[in-house]
């Protein structure tokens, strides 16, 4: 019973603050991002600084992460040409945990008004590892005030998944059961990549992966769940009933919890490759509203023009938008999940953290 009114003053509390109140520029943005990548597969990126100017404005607030995998650089394999992607090398990719705290520090080095503008996320851990939610909470233990969730991390993803030394991630394993547990019970957002299919697939074959992964999100009914890219990936085009699959999903009452995100350029494409493409995808978005978010997907860009290339690609899609559906899919979804992890996350660290 103390617990449970710790935490109920501790929410309390952290919806008084005015961090909450300040967590926007001073002129209202277009948009907030769910999926962003501050640096790159060899762990190099933009300074977080640097980042704020791209955001100006334009961006309220981020969903802030690395990437949970780094490329290795062998000699045998690719002598003095170094690779800084995964396609760019037949070498394998191993997890780097020391991500969460990179992340963790330059966060750490803004104002507390900046850090309003910022959701970190813990990606730094092995998806196949019985341990995964061990490392996730040492994170927490660790960071205190800075987390509100895990992701993106990767289980079925084309290319990707093969290249990772160790055991294949899969949706049927327990230790993914056991990070979902343990976000839920913290009340961390998760960001999960997971292609529907495998690549290349006939267009006439069922998803290879749709039904495990239904499955894994009704075990965790608790966890809030977002499913980037809608389950497209970057040779995984969305097949013939793509769009009547998202719609069973979010029509379903079990499903309530599970939201999707339209980041990547790779998406878009698909998206706004026709009139035709864009209606259907706007008629899905339209109907169901307080489910989708906006995100970029880009890996430590360069500049404003680089970083916010996939909202202006998404531009056919906006003006399918009705007012107030793309004034949730932009902003108003992201603040409502990530308002609220916020205060279940530091709740929790109160109890938790010593």
């Amino acid at each position: 019973m103390a617990e449970v009114a710790l935490r109920l003053v501790v929410s309390f509390v952290l919806w008084c603050s005015p961090v909450t109140a300040q967590s926007h520029p001073s002129e209202r943005p277009e948009l907030n991002d769910v999926h962003f990548h501050l640096t790159n597969y060899i762990q190099q990126g933009s300074n977080i600084h640097d980042f704020l100017n791209m955001m100006g404005s334009k961006v309220g607030r981020v969903a802030l992460f690395g990437i949970p995998l780094q490329q290795q650089w062998s000699y045998r394999v690719d002598g003095d040409r170094s690779p800084t992607y995964y396609l760019n090398t037949d070498a394998p990719l191993y997890y780097y945990s020391f991500t969460d705290a990179w992340i963790a520090m330059a966060y750490k080095s803004l104002t507390k008004d900046e850090q309003a503008r910022f959701d970190p996320m813990i990606t730094g851990f092995n998806p196949a590892d019985m341990y995964a939610a061990d490392h996730i909470r040492r994170v927490l233990q660790t960071f205190p005030g800075v987390f509100s969730g895990i992701g993106e991390f990767s289980i079925h993803k084309e290319f990707v998944s093969a290249k990772i030394a160790g055991e294949v991630a899969s949706l049927q394993d327990p230790a993914l059961d056991r990070i979902l547990d343990f976000a839920a019970e913290v009340g961390l957002v998760v960001l999960i990549h997971n292609d529907m299919d495998v690549p290349f697939a006939k267009e006439d074959s069922p998803p290879a992966y749709l039904n495990e992964a239904k499955a894994l999100f009704k075990r965790h009914p608790n966890t809030t769940i977002v499913w980037a890219h809608t389950g497209m990936g970057r040779v995984v085009r969305p097949i013939k009933n793509h769009a009547a699959n998202v719609a069973e999903i979010l029509g379903d009452p079990e499903f309530s919890h599970v939201y999707f995100d339209i980041s990547w350029d790779e998406v878009a494409k698909y998206i706004v490759a026709s009139p035709e493409a864009t209606k259907i995808a706007a008629e899905l978005i339209n109907r169901y509203p307080d489910r989708f978010l906006f995100g970029t997907d880009e890996v430590a860009p360069p500049n404003q023009q680089k970083y916010l290339r996939v909202y202006y690609q998404y531009g056919p899609l906006w003006e399918r938008l009705n007012r107030e559906t793309s004034e949730k899919v932009r902003k108003v979804n992201y603040e409502r999940l990530f308002d609220e992890a916020r205060q279940k996350v530091r709740a929790w660290e109160l109890v938790h953290v010593k």
